[in-house]
């Protein structure tokens, strides 16, 4: 997918083709050719206005004469006007061809009314010669658009800077021997060599080595992840210190990488409310400039001025009427968010979804694997009087050592956090129905849940006994450790919480959010894992086909709803949902239902996504209210409405202002980029 395909995109978007004086180019190439043509323009532009009559009348200064000087100003702003004003009239003769005047239509005819009277001028007409002034007015022109320009082109380069993550070779392994080919000539199947520092050429398996990778490109995830055989790596993650064999799985727009620059794309091509209104008031403010100019020239024609201010003030108008700052309003925002969101691992599938999302007053979450872990883990312990927790612990993760129950998989990984030693068991059995057990010795070690204590008719103590009951309650499961015939301690187990889902939650309240969580567990455990996050509203028991009626239930009390699930069996609450968010989709971008995918398993990214939204349109309402504000304000001036108390705004003037407000709408949407979304 090359940048100048997606070019074509952004101009679409701007609802004419008028950034690029219908030139269908690259933006680097565009910000070249506005570049060289502004260096030309302003060179000959400082000889017409030091020779303008004028200036020279202004300053009380004589220029040097020398044969044919008089014909100088007219001869260089004729260049002026066809090499640097060309692209404005190609610009202007697309537009019309396509019934949609705007604003290269508008600096063409100003620049025109300029050159023309000039010349009139020249061949007798009485007035001023106006060169000097269509000079300035195409050299600011052309350091508005290389300004403009180059900003777009900075906003744009998401997509390039994501392709630069892939090498442009890789090292194929074939009968033992490594040969350098072209990364885009890679097939699945392949076996390729990553050495240490060098970036995956595409998705695939390692065949052999052990190293870490830095995701951080693809996720967002800082922590390089450690990686061994079996693993799947990602194309464009960065290799640590291990020499890594891997077979190619995906290339190209298979690959996740594929996937995220599709998804890139879509989004900055996926059309959003706020470009609508932006080309419709560019669109007005077209129609507002050409009447205006019409009745400043009629209406000075009509007084005692000579007609040659009458057109003065006419050009005056036209100038200033070109609002670049507005073609340029949503489109920077746009393209900067979608890039900042893709950075972060938040992946923007459709613009409409972003937009929507400051709207969000309710998120609903599924709680499997995305409030918790989806993985069970040991949440409580409870010993009899006299037993040492990590003796017990040692026993009951050697006597589950060889299960591959979630349940003892737990006990293992909580035994192996506390760094315990195992001892050596002998004559392992299990128990169907009921448990496993083992020998220490002379000592026989058993382990298992409720039914164990009834089959070997024994009652754990009184603090144990509670405990149980406490976990119970809560939708615990509980296993119990049994020394001969002695009950020594319990665990309890549950799905565990992530850390991140409770900061997730809190920020939300903070930002006056209601949490709901859905799922399909108990009453029991989703009120103790609501009651743990702080989570206003509980549905439990709901089977994966109904979670699409409780979000169109909560969207009839006419709340705006984002959806959050794991995009697999939520795909029609994602769908019913106004903001449907898929999360933990890792490198699995092709995920359809959701407008907004997060790569990291981390609720906290919902948050980021609603932050995001707000700053943009934030953003994107500042630049429409500078960019209209702005022509409500010089429109009036331009057409003399001062001018009886002698303040008239010449055209040089407003291009200045212009390009100035340009500048400024471009700031501001690059200010975006100082939003951190770490800190949320």
């Amino acid at each position: 997918m090359n940048a100048n395909h997606h070019h074509h995109h952004v101009d679409r978007d701007e609802g004419h083709d008028h950034e690029h004086g219908g030139h269908d180019a690259h933006a680097g190439h565009d910000a070249e050719m506005f570049r060289s043509k502004f260096w030309v323009a302003l060179i000959l532009t400082i000889p017409v206005v030091l020779y303008a009559e004028m200036i020279q009348d202004w300053f009380g200064y004589t220029a040097p004469a020398f044969p044919g000087s008089g014909w100088m100003p007219m001869i260089l702003a004729s260049i002026i006007f066809i090499y640097g004003g060309g692209v404005f009239l190609q610009g202007a003769w697309h537009e019309l061809q396509a019934r949609q005047p705007g604003m290269m239509t508008l600096i063409s005819l100003a620049i025109s009314v300029a050159f023309g009277y000039s010349l009139a001028v020249e061949l007798g007409f009485p007035g001023e010669q106006l060169y000097w002034e269509l000079a300035t007015l195409v050299t600011i022109m052309l350091l508005g658009h290389w300004i403009e320009m180059r900003a777009i082109g900075r906003a744009q380069g998401a997509l390039s800077e994501l392709a630069k993550l892939l090498p442009d070779m890789a090292e194929r392994i074939v009968d033992g021997r490594v040969e350098e080919v072209r990364a885009d000539q890679l097939q699945t199947g392949d076996l390729v060599l990553v050495r240490p520092g060098a970036s995956v050429p595409a998705d695939g398996l390692i065949r052999e080595g052990r190293s870490s990778v830095n995701e951080a490109m693809i996720t967002g995830e800082s922590v390089p992840v450690s990686k061994s055989i079996d693993d799947e790596v990602i194309g464009g993650t960065v290799n640590g210190e291990g020499s890594l064999r891997v077979e190619i799985t995906r290339t190209g727009e298979h690959s996740a990488l594929g996937g995220i620059m599709r998804l890139v794309q879509q989004a900055q091509e996926s059309g959003s409310r706020a470009q609508a209104l932006a080309d419709r008031v560019a669109g007005w403010l077209t129609y507002v400039a050409l009447t205006a100019g019409a009745i400043t020239l009629v209406v000075w024609l009509l007084t005692d001025e000579p007609s040659s201010f009458a057109i003065e003030r006419m050009v005056t108008v036209l100038v200033i009427a070109c609002p670049h700052a507005l073609g340029l309003a949503i489109p920077l925002v746009i393209s900067i968010s979608t890039t900042l969101s893709a950075r972060q691992g938040l992946l923007v599938r459709d613009r409409i979804a972003l937009e929507q999302a400051r709207n969000v007053d309710t998120v609903i979450f599924d709680k499997t694997g995305t409030l918790t872990r989806g993985e069970m883990g040991v949440t409580d312990t409870a010993i009899a009087d006299g037993v040492d927790l990590d003796d017990a612990l040692a026993l009951i993760a050697s006597v589950e050592g060889d299960s591959e129950h979630p349940i003892a998989r737990a006990v293992r990984d909580y035994a192996e956090e506390r760094g315990v030693e195992l001892p050596e068991l002998s004559h392992f059995e299990s128990l169907p129905g009921r448990g496993v057990q083992a020998w220490l010795g002379e000592q026989r070690i058993a382990a298992g849940g409720p039914r164990l204590l009834e089959s070997i008719e024994i009652e754990p103590d009184e603090k144990v006994r509670n405990a149980a009951g406490q976990w119970g309650a809560e939708g615990k499961a509980a296993i119990y450790l049994v020394v001969d015939d002695q009950v020594q301690a319990a665990f309890g187990l549950a799905d565990v919480i992530r850390d991140e889902s409770y900061a997730a939650i809190r920020r939300l309240k903070e930002l006056g959010i209601r949490s709901v969580m859905i799922t399909g567990d108990s009453q029991q455990v989703a009120d103790s894992v609501a009651r743990q996050l702080g989570i206003d509203e509980v549905f439990a028991q709901v089977l994966p086909e109904h979670k699409a009626g409780h979000v169109t239930e909560l969207k009839e009390q006419g709340r705006t709803v984002a959806m959050v699930g794991d995009g697999v069996n939520d795909a029609p609450a994602l769908v019913t949902a106004d903001v449907g968010i898929a999360i933990g989709a890792g490198t699995d971008v092709a995920i359809e239902s959701a407008g907004i995918i997060l790569v990291r398993n981390d609720p906290q990214d919902v948050v980021r996504i609603i932050e995001l939204s707000r700053a943009g349109y934030r953003k994107m309402v500042q630049n429409l209210v500078w960019a209209t504000g702005y022509n409500a304000f010089a429109i009036p001036l331009a057409a003399g409405v001062l001018a009886p108390i002698g303040i008239v705004m010449a055209p040089a003037i407003g291009a200045v202002l212009m390009s100035a407000s340009t500048v400024i709408v471009a700031a501001n949407a690059q200010l975006l980029r100082r939003l951190n979304l770490d800190d949320l």
